[in-house]
């Protein structure tokens, strides 16, 4: 069905969170294009010629340009051409008085999106803006799916398996937060499913078919963390020769989720913080505010009125983080989901492997539900991806070579903690130290692997490695 021009008072989604550059020499179509966009768009800029246009491209980001052909000095295709030659990707519509077929083609040739003539009417020009901006949003959501898929992203609130009470609880109570926008919480030790509980947030609220943007703070550069969220302008530091889109603007609509948040530098976190009351973001280097519609889910592996305390994390966002916390539970609190854990990762794995499902026997089934799990539910799927590789479930891969015999007298290890202890030794032993591939085949992250090894003093240096 074709979609109808827009009206004043029907608008194209998401026009309040775009952004448009106006140029054209003439005064006059310059201030009915701002008059006409401004009250339907986040933010409208204009300029006069093609140079003032380049001075605002270098400071700020935008979805579209409503180019004039006609300017003084640089003409509107050749500075079009350069604008695509420096690597500008938006939408282009350019508008003229004096057209033919070989400027059409010519537009067309440089890059340009649509082609009006003047004089056009409100109807015209409104619906070919929103046409370019739909393609903006489309490419937005195309580049989240792209991130999502190299991820290996599951997409179903369904993924949170588990009838025990405490993933019940859990469910309803993301159920109950997915209506409203305010800001959620997530803690818990790393490998319990913060981020399925985040995507299950998320597709069970309104914002559902908007984009969802997980974000590793822990994973990226201190140095251009900054540039990552909020995008930089043209020039804003060295080797930052275009302007850049951050995180913040792919996810506009959607949630972004924001991993390991206790890893964010001191100063990013006041930047973080002025997001969230203010509702906008300033790209590094650029003077301009741009508005941005995001629910923020946040997430942490350590206890952050702890981080408060010692001075590592701001009170003031940890309370407006903290509008409602959920604590993910471990999985040896929840071990009676074990066998729906286990039969969902077979179910799951086998076809993107291309391989046949496994059998697990109950005594099998028992050890699993006996072991600790310090990698929690994460390492459980490691350990059945490991399996269905290999064919078969050996249960003794939880200690790669063999588990260390107890000192002669001392009865193997019964407790939970001291049971966790060993396995982590005995797949440090497999490895010869590298706490890397260690914290790879744990399934959790190499600094919680390091805050287990500091809290035994008993541990020598050289057998924890590199």
């Amino acid at each position: 069905m074709t979609t109808p021009p827009p009206t004043p008072d029907r608008l194209g989604e998401g026009w309040n969170l775009s952004s448009v550059l106006v140029v054209d020499d003439e005064i006059g179509m310059r201030n009915f294009l701002l008059k006409t966009l401004a009250s339907r768009c986040g933010k409208v800029l204009a300029a006069g010629s093609a140079e003032e246009a380049e001075a605002l491209v270098r400071e700020h980001r935008f979805d579209l340009v409503v180019l004039d052909i006609t300017l003084p000095g640089k003409n509107g295709i050749v500075w079009l051409r350069e604008l695509r030659e420096q690597g500008y990707s938006g939408e282009v519509i350019l508008i003229t008085a004096f057209a033919d077929l070989d400027a059409a083609i010519g537009a067309l040739r440089a890059g340009a999106s649509d082609f009006i003539l003047k004089p056009f009417r409100m109807p015209q020009i409104l619906n070919a803006v929103q046409q370019c901006l739909e393609r903006a949003r489309l490419a937005r959501e195309n580049y989240v799916l792209r991130r999502a898929v190299s991820d290996r992203a599951p997409a179903s609130p369904g993924a949170l398996v588990g009838s025990s009470p405490a993933m019940v609880a859990l469910r309803a109570a993301l159920a109950r937060l997915a209506g409203v926008p305010s800001t959620v919480l997530l803690s818990g030790e790393s490998g319990t499913g913060k981020e399925l509980a985040a995507r299950a947030l998320h597709l069970l609220s309104p914002r559902a078919a908007r984009p969802f943007v997980p974000v590793n703070c822990a994973a990226l550069s201190p140095e251009l963390i900054e540039s990552e969220l909020f995008g930089h302008a043209g020039g804003a530091f060295a080797g930052a020769a275009q302007s850049r889109d951050g995180l913040f603007y792919y996810a506009q609509g959607g949630t972004l989720f924001l991993d390991e948040i206790g890893e964010l530098p001191l100063g990013l976190q006041t930047s973080l913080l002025r997001v969230l009351e203010d509702r906008s973001i300033r790209p590094v280097g650029s003077e301009q505010q741009m508005p941005v519609d995001v629910r923020i889910v946040a997430a942490t592996n350590r206890p952050l009125a702890a981080e408060v305390a010692a001075g590592r994390f701001r009170k003031d966002l940890y309370y407006r983080l903290q509008v409602f916390e959920i604590t993910l539970p471990p999985l040896r609190e929840h071990k009676q989901d074990i066998p729906e854990l286990v039969a969902h990762f077979i179910a799951a794995l086998t076809a993107p492997l291309g391989l046949e499902p496994i059998d697990v026997s109950p005594q099998q089934m028992d050890f699993l539900q006996q072991y600790a799990w310090p990698g929690n539910v994460r390492e459980l799927r490691n350990l059945i991806e490991r399996s269905l590789i290999l064919g078969a479930l050996n249960v003794s891969a939880l200690y790669p070579g063999e588990a260390p015999a107890p000192p002669a007298g001392q009865a193997a290890p019964t407790d939970l903690h001291a049971m966790e202890k060993q396995h982590i030794l005995a797949v440090l032993d497999s490895v010869g130290g590298d706490k890397t591939r260690a914290a790879q085949l744990l399934g959790i992250s190499r600094r919680t692997l390091e805050r287990r090894c500091a809290e035994w003093a008993d541990v020598a240096p050289p057998r924890l490695g590199r």
